[in-house]
């Protein structure tokens, strides 16, 4: 007998893990969770984690880890449909009544899935034949271990048009079958069937009980029409209500304790990579997430981290999610986001920069508000009254999208706190001290008002510490293009980038830049990491964005990137230059005494800062 997922999830929602264990286990609660021995070894000291908030257990003696289904499947040795069957009854539920129809489907998905199995071993077999040395050599140039394809069933589809067919057609299987599970693809024309995955590395794709319902495949080929193919919705797999990587994530979940991460990243890569590096993720099958894969990341965490590359697809796919979810938003049910910056992808950070910087870069998160509102801050201008009341109106919209009122009237709220904040912000500085002090340091914005609501407070806060955006920029290209620092090395020694945030960062360019000559841009971000940098790095990549610069556009040329580069450094530093100057002479304008040429080099100070703050500093190199 075959029952759907929302009979299972009713029978999960009546019965409480730890007292379904509890009668065979005698547990203890410790904090949100139950501790007691396991079930599974004999042992002295307590390794065996029930959580009823996450609706699973983990065994560390054993590595078993599971729900109450799978718990009376491994302790009393009962079939799937004999433990559905004694909690149903506990549970007060009424088993589906069986039908000749149902049992013959039953039969039938379970033949699918035990052909799919048979070609999951095939595919691992042919990854270490001669056929797959390609492949191998992929995952090596990957950084991927022969000893984690074991862990992740990989495997190898070679390039025959049938290869795969005729094995399991050798061991029995109908071509009907194989087509049913997505195995074959049958021509309109009525022609032979042939294999759906070739020339492919394989990625098994399962079900929340490890289970595979499908396969990946990563095509060998540059030149193949589409680099990642999933198999089609079958009776066993519908993209919308699997997650690839659930199982392995749900363990390490469970092994990371309490405030440990579940991420969602774009890519089979990406998910193996953070899992290798004990990072509990998984991705949706190439699709925005759906209603239901929402509802089964918040059963696992309150507050999943979606996770996208920092190029122009990564943005409008985190900006696409934040629609997405946006109306489905409950008090102890959202998400934060991630950027993984520099143009790389989380299994880009874990082969150039360590399992730490990979760590780091996922850590530093955005909540769910401040995505929002970022993203409709940064829709458009906001030079006029007019569209200063356009992003208003965005932002009351969006919180109104929101199904759970209260939470609306929360956002609602928030969202025009940080408004309050942004505009509240400049003219604060205004009216107080000059953004930029004497001797080169650059001022905060002010503190907010006192009387400025919490949520403004903290808005004003984040902006007053975040780094200047030009020096951020200026910072960022000299990583990305190492050799524009070679002409100012003395003067990058002497002030830096020209934010006091990056003195430190400045220094450590400079000894690496020294130390060796051909250090390229991945070399020097990842000797900058294991150096400490990480969460600065990740900081300065945020603070750039909003620069403007004209050196990171696509279409500039090495050397007009360079030129654009230098006039801007030598801006900073000239203002920095005339910093100093005034400030050793400032007593001449307490006296009143201020010359001729004093006033005039204020003057020119005074115009530097103003192109600087203003941004104007990249439209006067285009006109120099």
């Amino acid at each position: 007998m075959r029952f759907d997922e929302r009979f299972l999830d009713e029978i999960k929602s009546r019965l409480r893990l730890s007292d379904v264990i509890g009668k065979t286990v005698k547990l203890r609660r410790q904090g949100r969770e139950y501790v007691g021995l396991s079930p599974f070894n004999k042992e002295r000291s307590p390794s065996f984690f029930v959580n009823d908030d996450k609706g699973f257990y983990h065994d560390f003696s054993s590595g078993k880890h599971g729900d109450l289904i799978s718990f009376l499947q491994e302790t009393e040795r009962l079939s799937f449909v004999e433990a559905v069957e004694r909690l149903a009854g506990e549970a007060g539920l009424a088993l589906p009544a069986p039908d000749p129809e149902s049992q013959a489907q039953e039969k039938r998905r379970q033949g699918l899935a035990d052909w799919l199995d048979t070609a999951a071993t095939w595919f691992e077999a042919e990854l270490r034949r001669p056929a797959g040395t390609a492949a191998r050599d992929y995952l090596d140039r990957r950084k991927l271990p022969e000893g984690e394809w074991s862990r992740f069933r990989l495997g190898f589809s070679p390039p025959g048009r049938t290869a795969l067919k005729d094995y399991l057609i050798a061991k029995g299987a109908l071509p009907r079958e194989l087509a049913a599970a997505g195995l074959l693809i049958v021509p309109e024309d009525g022609g032979e069937a042939y294999d759906r995955f070739r020339d492919r590395i394989i990625f098994p794709i399962t079900d929340g009980r490890g289970r595979i319902v499908s396969f990946g495949g990563r095509a060998m080929d540059p030149k193949a029409r589409a680099k990642y193919l999933n198999g089609p919705d079958t009776e066993l797999f519908d993209k919308g209500r699997v997650l690839y990587g659930l199982p392995e994530a749900r363990r390490l979940l469970h092994a990371g304790g309490e405030g440990a991460a579940l991420v969602v990243v774009e890519g089979y890569m990406d998910v193996i990579a953070c899992q290798r590096a004990s990072i509990a993720a998984v991705a949706a099958m190439g699709t925005s997430l759906t209603e239901t894969q929402m509802e089964m990341l918040w059963r696992l965490h309150p507050e999943p981290t979606l996770c996208f590359d920092g190029d122009r697809a990564g943005m409008q796919a985190a900006s696409r999610a934040i629609d997405r979810a946006l109306p489905h938003l409950q008090s102890g049910k959202s998400f934060r986001f991630a950027i993984v910056t520099g143009g790389k992808d989380p299994d880009d950070i874990l082969r150039e920069q360590g399992a730490a910087a990979l760590k780091a870069q996922l850590a530093a998160t955005t909540p769910f508000i401040d995505a929002l509102f970022t993203r409709e801050r940064d829709a458009g201008p906001l030079e006029t009254p007019e569209k200063r009341a356009g992003l208003k109106q965005r932002l009351r919209a969006a919180a109104k999208t929101i199904a759970d009122a209260d939470l609306a009237t929360a956002y609602r709220e928030a969202l025009l706190a940080r408004l309050d904040a942004l505009f509240a912000a400049p003219r604060q500085m205004a009216s107080r001290a000059p953004k930029y002090a004497p001797g080169g340091k650059w001022n905060r914005l002010p503190p907010p008002p006192t009387s400025a609501r919490p949520e403004a407070r903290e808005a004003a806060r984040r902006l007053s510490s975040a780094i200047d955006p030009v020096a951020a920029a200026l910072a960022r290209q000299a990583i990305a293009d190492p050799a524009v620092l070679d002409d100012h090395l003395e003067a990058l020694e002497a002030r830096g980038f020209g934010d006091p945030a990056l003195g430190d960062l400045a220094k450590e360019i400079i000894r690496l830049r020294l130390e060796s000559d051909r250090l390229d841009s991945d070399a020097l971000r990842r000797h900058l990491a294991e150096a400490g940098f990480s969460s600065l790095l990740i900081d300065v990549d945020r603070a750039a964005a909003f620069a403007g610069a004209p050196f990171e556009t696509e279409d500039v040329t090495l050397a007009a990137a360079r030129s654009q580069w230098s006039y801007a450094f030598e801006v900073l530093n000239r203002a920095a230059a005339l910093d100093n100057a005034l400030d050793a002479t400032k007593h001449d304008l307490a006296a009143g005494t201020g010359s001729p040429a004093f006033m005039a080099l204020k003057r020119e100070r005074d115009s530097l800062r103003r192109a600087i703050s203003s941004r104007t500093i990249w439209a006067g190199e285009a006109g120099s």
